[in-house]
């Protein structure tokens, strides 16, 4: 962890302060492996449940015994240790009375203190190794930042040899240095030691070294190059040469993995005859111009199995899900390395991999899990090209989806952080009506209504601001439980009162006979999934929830979900909502515990690993088709459809199916997830022509 202080004048002309993590309260110690030698001997470890990849009690291996750690005068600082130990940037909270289970065997640690900058915990003062008055009941645990630390040793994290001190690699420009557009794909190659930035010597430079500096500067691939040029030029420059015989076999994933050479520095002469090291890098269609992107998604082979991230915060990292018979699907993490992980970068436009991520990470998906145990070298054009192994359903879980986070090209977009100042000095309004389909890199990209602003006014009350956020929820119906609960009900209208008070029922209700009659309603159960990284919190708090008489619960969202019925071509015939008057935890995962109930005013949302269920019994819970013909439609249902609540992925968010109403019986079928298939599958689902018979095929 290097604390920076950066200052830069952007051509908006807002001057930007990136600040240090020392800034930010969390201690930046030094990482000098040498000087970590107080932990040899030592392994370090998070276990319990229910818990994330990032968090549980602490276990200490000593002398070849695994203990724990008891919660007597146990701190932050002390977490931060702990989480530094582990591989994690620093520690975000800590947990005492053995949150995540009691451990077994030793309790290594009591009444331990720690300033927060130690290099190792052995540092850090306590009672002495194995004395302790405590119970297992009095086990700490962590809970940690979930970036790991740049080198750490770690069987999915890159390693990087420390004595080889290669901290950094770039690429300079030979001319125009200052005044080229970012990202910069040809240049010098230059690394970073400890006396500063140096060239690499060319001698012995092949296509595979440029494929790994490439792969690591976010690049997908690399060409060749016009050296004369570059050795021309370098006849009039002074070069500073640091490195020299590098040999990659190219599936490394860091240049400090492949076979080279640095100069001492008695060494007088340096690469004579040579001249620095030149590459030139192809980018990926999200980083390439529009027209380069279109010419390479037209020349994709038709029919090729594809790959796609889901779930991640940042472009290039995700779960990781491919798709086969039209189908998406997940891996399982069984063998995932970051060779693995490298191929599925480069094949979406990406470097390499910057790290492989197991334990459903980028959280879990749902639907097939299509392959398990890929084996790759590193230099396949594509997964698929990879060994790998079919499985079924008994050979892994979703709580084994395996995920990614590559390599991407440097752009000048440096923070992820929320910064606020008063707004009430702003003499400028710069953009307005800015509309985004969330795959842009920035809002300049975004449509907006260019120089002719709707919103002359200025001040705090006309400022559009963001919070950021590293996870998010992620919100998935389950289709196939609408397609087993679908049924119609001819409901009396004397049992409908409450329902038309909260909007519930066709726009004709207003003008029916009440209360004689009835009303056909097509009902249905929705069990909606969180499988995000962060729970699902209405974006209202507490004091502002409606209270409704007439049912006696409260509103938390005014629209939760949408509910229509369309023809073929997409006209909407019939349309119903709900309101999410209790957003709770019906069920979870077996390793999560419930935190939301609606009973006695209580707090509301989704936990991760948890699902809310609407039974179809319930009011509001279907579809007024009292005024639907005979025909063949569309049933669609929408969650969270206004975008009140942040998720890390709205393309999931809508589910299908297909349905025939004959005016009394109604067909329910083929319903799935608007991205679970393939675009091809897609286009065939809207173009059903219908059914000409009750048969479903």
């Amino acid at each position: 962890m290097r604390p920076v202080s950066v200052w830069q004048w952007s051509p908006q002309g807002l001057l930007l302060c990136l600040l240090c993590s020392l800034c930010l309260g969390s201690p930046s110690p030094s990482m000098d492996p040498e000087k970590r030698a107080g932990s040899q001997g030592l392994r370090f470890r998070l276990a319990g449940f229910p818990r994330k990849p990032y968090e549980g009690r602490v276990e200490i291996q000593r002398a070849g015994e695994w203990g724990t750690i008891c919660d007597d005068d146990f701190t932050l600082q002390a977490a931060h240790v702990l989480c530094r130990e582990l591989g994690f940037t620093e520690a975000t909270g800590w947990t005492h009375s053995a949150k995540y289970g009691p451990g077994t065997g030793r309790i290594w640690l009591d009444n331990l203190s720690c300033r927060g900058t130690e290099q190792s915990v052995t540092e850090c003062a306590s009672r002495g190794w194995g004395n302790s008055d405590c119970t297992h009941d009095e086990d700490a645990g962590v809970i940690c930042k979930d970036q790991r630390l740049p080198g750490f040793s770690d069987s999915n994290v890159i390693e990087v040899e420390h004595h080889l001190q290669v901290e950094e690699v770039r690429i300079r420009p030979a001319v125009g240095w200052g005044r080229r557009p970012l990202p910069v794909t040809e240049g010098l190659v230059e690394v970073r030691l400890p006396e500063g930035w140096s060239q690499v010597c060319d001698k012995g430079w092949s296509a595979h070294n440029s494929h790994v500096v490439c792969g690591m500067l976010g690049f997908p691939s690399e060409k060749r190059v016009n050296t004369a040029f570059y050795r021309l030029l370098a006849q009039r420059q002074q070069h500073s040469f640091g490195l020299h015989g590098v040999a990659c076999v190219g599936t490394e994933a860091h240049l400090s993995l492949c076979s080279l050479e640095f100069y001492r520095a008695n060494d007088t002469t340096r690469c004579p005859g040579g001249a620095p090291a030149v590459v030139s890098c192809v980018p990926g269609p999200l980083y390439a111009p529009s027209s380069g992107q279109k010419k390479q998604q037209q020349s994709k082979p038709p029919g090729e199995g594809r790959v796609r991230l889901k779930g991640g915060a940042h472009p290039g990292e995700g779960r990781v899900e491919v798709l086969k018979a039209s189908t998406w699907g997940t891996v399982c993490d069984r063998k995932w390395d970051l060779h693995a992980a490298s191929v599925v970068c480069r094949e979406l436009g990406f470097g390499s991999a910057r790290e492989a991520l197991s334990g459903a990470r980028m959280g879990q998906g749902m639907g097939a899990i299509h392959l398990s145990e890929v084996r790759c070298s590193g230099q396949e054009l594509s997964l698929w090209k990879c060994p790998h192994k079919n499985i079924t359903a008994e050979d892994c879980s979703h709580s084994q989806d395996a995920g990614v986070r590559c390599n991407l090209p440097y752009t000048g977009v440096e923070t992820r952080e929320t910064w606020y100042w008063d707004s009430g000095n702003i003499t400028e309004v710069v953009m307005s009506g800015v509309r985004c389909t969330g795959t842009e890199l920035s809002l300049d990209q975004c449509a907006h209504h260019g120089t002719h602003l709707t919103c002359k006014r200025t001040g705090t009350r006309f400022t559009a601001g963001v919070i950021c956020s590293e996870t998010a929820s992620d919100l998935l119906l389950h289709s196939a439980l609408v397609q087993e609960t679908a049924y119609i009900e001819d409901r009396p209208l004397h049992m409908l009162y409450c329902a038309a008070e909260e909007n519930c029922l066709a726009s004709s209700a207003r003008s029916a006979n009440w209360p004689y009659g009835h009303r056909r309603l097509l009902r249905f159960s929705s069990q909606i999934h969180n499988l995000g990284r962060a729970d699902f919190r209405p974006k209202a708090g507490r004091h502002s929830w409606v209270w409704h008489e007439c049912h006696g619960h409260y509103h938390s969202m005014d629209i939760f979900t949408h509910y229509d019925i369309l023809t073929p071509n997409g006209t909407k015939v019939a349309e119903g909502h709900k309101a999410s008057f209790c957003l709770e935890d019906t069920e979870c995962q077996e390793d999560v515990s419930k935190r939301y109930e609606c009973a006695n005013f209580g707090e509301q949302g989704i936990t991760v690993g948890c699902w809310d269920l609407y039974r179809h019994d319930i009011d509001c819970q279907w579809i007024d088709i009292t005024d639907v013909k005979p025909g063949n439609y569309i049933l669609q249902v929408v969650i969270n459809p206004n975008f009140e609540v942040a998720e890390s992925d709205f393309t999931n968010n809508a589910m299908k199916c297909n349905c025939k109403y004959d005016g009394h019986r109604i067909w329910v079928h083929n319903c799935h997830i608007g991205d679970a298939f393939s675009e091809e599958a897609n286009r065939r689902f809207e173009r059903y022509p219908g059914q000409t018979s009750n048969q479903i095929i």
